[in-house]
């Protein structure tokens, strides 16, 4: 298509979303205790997610050992499978089997995994069994997806019929694998909201209402992040399982589950610029979403005077990234390297305020290298995705999003040490806002 451009970044309520971004990206550089002043970002937390680099055939995820890392572990494959479902139903619907190709197959690895972390909790039978429950809603919801591209109605009822059995069959084996603790009726309804989630989600898209689309993409990332900590719960004592519901784990939940979908719903605005203006405002307006959802949270812990410091640099930050994504789609060079030049400005920036705000918690090198790392994790994705390097895109998205996720632990140690937080927990009920908008 031809070059589409940005600017309009709205620069009213968005800092304070740079404040959790940036520190989160940042304590990659810690483990979850105090930090060391010289550490260098690391990569990896007690039980997360398997990393996937593309080389390994059959990853393996390492075992939680602890009720808040077995939370994480599957709030983020609960979360992060929603969009790779999402995705890969649009491929369907758009007719681009290069990138169905690539979800399919990560799909499929991300299946492997998340099958691990439930046969690690709850026995290797009952891992066995979801497995083939959840491949067989990974086959309908493609069945489904088809039949809509198709305008096969008599296909799409027969997919939806079985997509609700299959929501029937995963209550009737959580049921069983918790031993009671769960009836079969209540996860029943926590998959039939999902399934009519994607559902819909897949029918919006091909009438090409994206703003119904893409509002209901987040209401179904939001969903499930949050059955993965339901899940969580089911497998754990009960002793543990209260363990879920105190403040400070409520809170690492809202505040990993809104940083993991920020990332998410930046990707989804990058690869609009390549889909056109009715795409684009459709996915700035959840982009927007979240910052508010962020915004309101995190105004309790720094205030909002403070946060209006944030404000432009947020708005740069944004714009870098769509300008840069404009210039990729526009094939300009030069401000493609401008672009990304200006990008690298944002980082030292936003690492001296953001050391200053918890007192000097965290390092001011690492915050920087770290900030650095997340703005490379969006360039190389979409890099890869104007290439059609679909499975290299994906992977860039998945390393990104588990970094956001992989450290919420450590910046809430490091906020709790420095200031006093009061973040509710919520995701889009908790308010409007902005972020984005197309440059006519």
């Amino acid at each position: 298509m031809g070059r589409a451009s940005w600017e309009g970044i709205v620069r009213s309520r968005t800092g304070l979303v740079i404040l959790a971004v940036s520190i989160l990206a940042a304590v990659a550089a810690c483990d979850a205790s105090r930090p060391e002043r010289s550490a260098a970002p690391a990569s990896t937390q007690d039980g997360h997610p398997a990393e996937h680099q593309g080389g390994a055939e059959h990853p393996t995820v390492a075992a939680a050992r602890k009720p808040a890392a077995l939370a994480e572990q599957l709030e983020q494959y609960y979360a992060q499978h929603t969009l790779l479902a999402v995705r890969q139903m649009r491929s369907v619907v758009t007719a681009t089997p290069a990138y169905r190709a690539a979800a399919d197959a990560e799909l499929e690895e991300y299946t492997e995994e998340l099958a691990q972390v439930v046969g690690d909790r709850f026995g290797d039978a009952q891992g066995e069994r979801f497995e083939q429950v959840w491949n067989q809603g990974i086959a309908d919801f493609s069945a489904y997806a088809e039949a809509v591209a198709a305008g096969d109605t008599t296909a799409k009822q027969g997919a939806r019929s079985a997509l609700l059995a299959d929501a029937g069959a995963y209550g009737d084996w959580l049921a069983q694998a918790s031993k009671g603790r769960v009836p079969a009726s209540e996860a029943a309804g926590v998959m039939r909201t999902h399934v009519e989630q994607l559902m819909g989600q897949a029918d919006a898209y091909a009438a090409r209402d994206y703003d119904r689309a893409y509002r209901i993409e987040r209401d179904a990332y939001e969903h499930m992040f949050a059955a993965g900590t339901s899940l969580a719960r089911a497998g754990l004592a009960p002793e543990q399982a209260a363990t879920l519901d105190a403040p400070v784990a409520k809170l690492r939940a809202g505040f990993a589950m809104l940083l993991g979908e920020h990332m998410q719903l930046v990707i989804d605005a990058q690869r609009a610029t390549f889909a056109g203006a009715p795409q684009f405002h459709a996915a700035a307006a959840q982009v927007n979403a979240n910052t508010a959802a962020l915004t309101k949270g995190m105004s309790a812990i720094v205030g909002p005077r403070k946060a209006e410091e944030f404000q432009d640099v947020w708005a740069e930050h944004v714009e870098g990234l769509l300008e840069y994504s404009t210039a990729l789609a526009g094939k300009d060079e030069a401000d493609r390297t401008a672009a990304r030049a200006e990008m690298r400005g944002y980082g030292a920036r936003l690492a001296l305020y953001l050391s200053d705000i918890v007192r000097n918690e965290l390092p001011l090198a690492p915050l920087t290298a770290a900030w650095g790392e997340h703005d490379q994790h969006l360039v190389d994705q979409i890099d890869a995705y104007a290439a059609r390097r679909y499975d290299e895109a994906q992977e860039m998205e998945l390393e990104g999003y588990g970094q956001m996720l992989g450290v919420a632990n450590t910046i809430l140690g490091a906020i709790q040490r420095t200031v006093t937080p009061q973040l509710p927990v919520g995701g889009s009920q908790t308010g409007g806002g902005g972020t984005a908008t197309w440059r006519r």
